[in-house]
């Protein structure tokens, strides 16, 4: 079994009545999504969209991603998840680079991918709409499923470090096929477990380990397209849901949204798993007091599938820890050298295994420092202590994240720098209750310009996903540099 499509197929076959996603009252079976990704891989191939084509898909977590998604994959086509919240110059550049012939999306979506697309020459599509209901009910379902081999790229997601552009990490059908196994047998997650679909599946975490661990082993998602912490409590209580999985901040809301309701009501719950930001202690103890369930912590980035280390569900647990490798991963600690660093020593984390992505698309410069000797270099810091659990101690890259979403600095800052007044531009991190981080800027203005925080807030609102935009703006006369002229950013707050 080569191409990740035929979990969906042989989970279909086995088990063809069992609800695989839920969004409210609207239930989809296994056999429903099944034949709907049929027609899509045949209308795809339609469409001219052959075996290794990239295919965009910008959608909330409804019923209609995992339709596109395995549809595309079942076409032998490449699948590049967006967050739908994205501009068109943001969904242009994506697109535009690893080279997508369509983009499926959704009416509130639809027009910035229209124009992204317009600009690149590219189809566009509303998956939610008639004309495309009324497209799928003309073809006949593909009958095959494209083979492809665990090398062949399956996914591509857009991420980066704070030293330019988004670069697109090449998951192959082995990565996510290997992390999806592996997660699912830690979790434990079998064809009687409810999965809390909260999580967004165009990112990694959500992807491998809601959607894809519940569509291997038959279990049911019950989706939240925008998370709300009230709703949230709701689902987990309205559909008996057993896995909880989400950021920490997620977990902060629910807390509070229990201590509202005077309870929480969701006593089916039996795992929660965290990742995407450290889990402060004290909501992990509060968490697993309140929904009377373990909280594992696990560490992963999107180029690694995600999962590269989970604490144990059944056996030891240490706050604050994110536990020990998967099976079949490797994790050293190294330094600047690339040697490894003594026990209780903090090194940069490194990353050897099956769920390591290929490469970054078309980046050979990017590949060439990401890798030492085979092993991807996290740019993560870490230490171990003597019983093999690990422990995030730091961020080599300036990287933010608000909410679990991954906010890059360079590309806020050069979104300020088109603005006519902005000399200088520094954008940082700041803790926040709720979110983990905060996004603050910090501006100096050209000698005689004039622009209030708030037109500066205004510009960049315009401009990127609302998650990006920074809360807060503080002018300064200059900002804080070195002895080469580079910003200081430790000096800010």
């Amino acid at each position: 079994m080569t191409n990740l499509a035929r979990n969906l197929a042989h989970t279909a076959e086995a088990h063809p009545d069992r609800p695989a996603l839920r969004l409210d009252d609207h239930v989809l079976d296994y056999r429903t999504l099944d034949e709907h990704s049929a027609r899509v891989a045949a209308w795809l191939a339609a469409e001219g969209v052959v075996p290794g084509d990239r295919v965009a898909i910008m959608l909330p977590n409804v019923p209609h991603f995992a339709v596109v998604y395995y549809g595309a994959l079942r076409a032998g086509a490449v699948v590049v998840p967006m967050n739908p919240l994205l501009k068109s110059g943001e969904i242009g550049y994506s697109a535009g680079d690893c080279g997508a012939r369509t983009i499926l999306t959704s009416g509130p979506s639809l027009p910035e991918a229209r124009a992204a697309a317009e600009q690149l020459g590219i189809t566009c599509t509303d998956v939610t709409g008639q004309d495309f209901a009324t497209a799928l009910s003309r073809v006949e379902p593909s009958a095959g499923i494209v083979e492809r081999t665990d090398d062949d790229p399956a996914v591509i997601l857009y991420t980066s470090g704070t030293t330019g552009r988004p670069k697109g990490a090449v998951l192959t059908h082995g990565n996510l096929r290997s992390n999806t196994e592996t997660v699912s047998g830690l979790l434990g997650i079998t064809g009687d477990d409810t999965v809390f679909g909260g999580l967004p599946f165009f990112h990694v975490f959500g992807q491998t380990c809601g959607l894809n661990a519940a569509v291997l082993t038959g279990a049911c998602v019950t989706l939240l397209p925008r998370f709300d912490a009230a709703k949230a409590l709701d689902i987990l209580t309205r559909d008996r849901v057993t896995v909880m999985e989400g950021v920490p901040t997620m977990f902060v809301a629910l807390l509070a949204a229990a201590d509202a309701a005077g309870g929480t009501g969701a006593e089916a719950v039996r795992v929660a798993a965290t990742g995407g930001s450290a889990m402060p202690v004290d909501v992990l103890h509060r968490f697993e007091a309140a929904f009377g369930c373990p909280v594992v912590e696990g560490y992963g980035l999107s180029e690694t599938s995600p999962v590269v280390t989970l604490g144990a569900v059944d056996g030891v647990r240490k706050p604050g820890s994110i536990g020990i490798p998967v099976e079949g991963v490797e994790v050293r600690l190294i330094d600047d050298d690339g040697k490894e660093v003594a026990q209780g020593e903090v090194g940069e984390i490194a990353v050897l295994g099956p769920n390591v992505m290929r490469g970054y698309w078309n980046r050979p410069e990017a590949d060439a420092a990401a890798f030492t000797d085979g092993w991807f270099r996290t740019g993560d810091l870490a230490r171990r202590d003597e019983d093999g659990h690990h422990f995030i101690v730091d961020r080599k890259k300036d990287l933010i994240i608000r909410g679990g979403y991954n906010v890059y600095p360079r590309e806020i800052e050069e979104v300020l720098y088109t603005h006519p007044a902005v000399a200088e531009a520094a954008v940082i991190g700041v803790p926040h209750d709720l979110h983990g981080e905060e996004v603050r800027a910090v501006l100096a203005l050209k000698p005689g310009a004039t622009a209030t925080p708030e037109d500066l807030h205004d510009y960049v609102k315009t401009r990127v996903a609302p998650y990006k935009y920074p809360r807060t703006i503080r002018l300064v006369d200059a900002l804080p540099k070195g002895p080469t002229g580079k910003i200081l950013k430790r000096e800010l707050s």
